[in-house]
């Protein structure tokens, strides 16, 4: 009897879906390129418009849903009022007024298209918003996160999210407006009214549950779960509570899953458990987050560029020249130097995983065509991709302002502020690579010894914490050359890498022996084979944390009356540690 068949249609659509994007991301990385592209890429290729291996598009939408849900939780989970309510005077009217801008542009080439004037909304508002993480990594590679300019573009972009989420509440209100239209003459002005204040009913309901309830019970969940030890069931329980939460606004409250997941997030956010929270649910957001980049990818038909390149041409353009112009005079206007304008306006040159989801939304509810679709997935391929070639037309344009006029290089260099680098006196120094649960401590330790020490870290809150305490903190990753050689290596005299990335660890040990090679170099090792691999990259010695952990509770176990030797000539146990 030959076997029952199965229906793999998932497993297809996960498996090919991760190694194409995996292979296209990679080669775009390589190109100096965010590895969006790669992954819009392979969802192109394995789609209906395509030659070759054609994914299940239904199932693709429901991973791609999940990705949503995932990507607004990432969202209100590092949500920052803080980091809004620095630069609220420019940030808030600045990306209110620069939305207006865009949507505006959008509207007119939709009418010049002949859409309706609601599709043109929806088209406008799409290319209004920047890519989070096209615009952070742009800023962090070129270690402005730190500066005023990249603090006013980072709050520039919350403002803009927030936008997006409230618009992803209002839409189906619109839609059900339209659909009202298209069946009787059109409802009355208080038809609508009673529409958007039921919406509104409904939205503030659900906020007030997740702030009275939810801010309650959320964190004492967590602090339940993670006094079990079980990771796995920590893990599972934040994304319980993502998914859940998300679940529960759709069913309870008549809420978008984006809408329910970000709030899970923001509550979760005021948790001390939030940052655990972060990392462990990191892997699995990023994974549905590349899923949901393949099946935007899916729905886009190359053929748009064929068949409407003007439209496409005039869509890139709002994007990259539109948006870009308003965004600069708009911070003009606000008084500040030229050289934070276009570092604003070249960041914000680009669009991405909002206006995906804002699309996608806007075709579900049939207010926007999927012309327009295709249109808006054609711009944030080519913006994406040109982003990158405007900041090094930026990073050009100050390197010839600062020779042309060195008086005015610290306005238009942007450095980083004193507190956030390694001061000119620094002589001797140590340089702590990692501040978490361990760099943490050996911080701490070093700290209170008048140890002169300088932090790496690339970790936002981490970041926060340590200049908190007043450390000396260069935020990135080390594996990055900027970032190691702001840790000034040249004079410092120890390095200690306190992070569990052996390989990444090695070849910055390798780059900084270069450096200096009287730096002494200790890290950090979990195998036999890390420690090798750390030796020979350089490390003048390591510490395998397992190791260190048996000899340390032997030490204890041996130091109590039972078991302590009685006899003087009894060895040490410390003589049977290997050196």
């Amino acid at each position: 009897m030959p076997p029952m068949p199965h229906n793999t249609d998932l497993i297809n659509i996960v498996a090919v879906g991760l190694v194409t994007a995996f292979v296209f991301g990679a080669l775009a990385n390589r190109l100096r390129m965010s590895p969006l592209v790669g992954y819009l890429i392979a969802g192109i290729l394995v789609g209906p418009f395509t030659p070759g291996f054609v994914a299940d598009q239904d199932l693709a939408n429901q991973l791609a849903e999940i990705g949503v849900m995932l990507l607004m939780f990432g969202v209100g989970l590092h949500f920052s009022v803080k980091d809004l309510m620095d630069v609220k005077s420019i940030a808030i009217p600045g990306a209110l007024a620069q939305i207006a801008v865009a949507t505006v542009l959008g509207w007119i080439l939709a009418w010049l298209m002949g859409w309706p004037m609601v599709s043109g909304f929806v088209f406008g508002l799409a290319l209004s918003v920047a890519s989070t993480v096209v615009l952070l990594r742009a800023m962090e590679e070129r270690r402005l996160l730190d500066t005023r300019r990249g603090k006013i573009a980072v709050g520039w972009l919350i403002v803009e999210d927030l936008v997006m989420v409230l618009a992803l509440v209002l839409l189906p209100v619109l839609a059900a407006i339209q659909d009202s239209r298209g069946e009787n003459a059109g409802p009355g002005s208080g038809a609508i009214v009673l529409m958007i204040l039921w919406t509104l009913i409904k939205v503030t309901a659900f906020v007030a549950v997740m702030l009275l309830v939810g801010r309650r019970v959320i964190p004492w969940v967590l602090e339940r779960i993670a006094g079990t030890g079980q990771r796995e069931l920590f893990t599972l329980s934040v994304l319980a509570i993502a998914l859940g939460v998300a679940f529960g606004a759709s069913t309870l409250f008549g809420v978008s899953f984006a809408l329910g997941a970000f709030f899970a997030g923001m509550v979760l956010n005021e948790s001390e458990f939030s940052h655990e929270a972060a990392n462990d649910s990191l892997p699995l957001r990023d994974a549905f987050a590349v899923l949901f980049f393949v099946s935007v990818g899916m729905l886009f038909n190359p053929m748009i560029v064929v068949e409407h390149p003007w439209q496409v041409l005039a869509t890139f353009l709002i994007i990259t020249v539109g948006k870009s112009i308003a965004a600069y005079w708009i911070v003009r206007l606000f008084k500040h130097p030229r050289s934070t304008a276009l570092t604003i306006s070249m960041s914000l040159a680009q669009i991405g995983e909002f206006s995906f989801i804002l699309v996608g939304l806007g075709v579900a509810l049939q207010l926007l065509p999927e012309t327009g679709r295709d249109l808006v997935l054609a711009g944030a391929l080519l913006s994406i991709v040109v982003n990158p070639l405007l900041f090094a037309w930026l990073d050009r344009w100050q390197a010839r302002q600062e020779l042309a006029a060195r008086a005015a290089a610290a306005e238009h260099a942007a450095p980083l502020p004193p507190e956030h680098v390694v001061p000119e006196a620094m002589r001797d120094h140590a340089i702590l690579v990692g501040y978490g649960r361990v760099g943490r401590q050996l911080a701490e330790l070093l700290h209170a010894r008048g140890v002169p020490l300088v932090v790496v870290e690339d970790d936002n809150e981490l970041v926060r914490r340590g200049r908190e305490r007043g450390l000396v903190v260069v935020r990135g990753n080390i594996a990055s050359e900027p970032v190691m050689l702001d840790t000034a290596p040249e004079r410092a005299a120890l390095a200690i890498f306190a992070i569990p990335q052996a390989l990444e660890a090695g070849e910055a040990i390798e780059r900084m022996k270069a450096i200096n090679p009287a730096l002494t170099v200790l890290a950090r090792a979990h195998s036999d084979g890390e420690v090798r691999h750390l030796l020979e990259h350089g490390a003048d010695g390591t510490v395998l944390a397992e190791r260190e952990l048996a000899y340390s509770l032997a030490e204890m176990v041996m130091s109590t009356p039972p078991f302590r030797p009685v006899r003087a000539e009894s060895a040490p146990l410390e003589a049977a540690r290997p050196a």
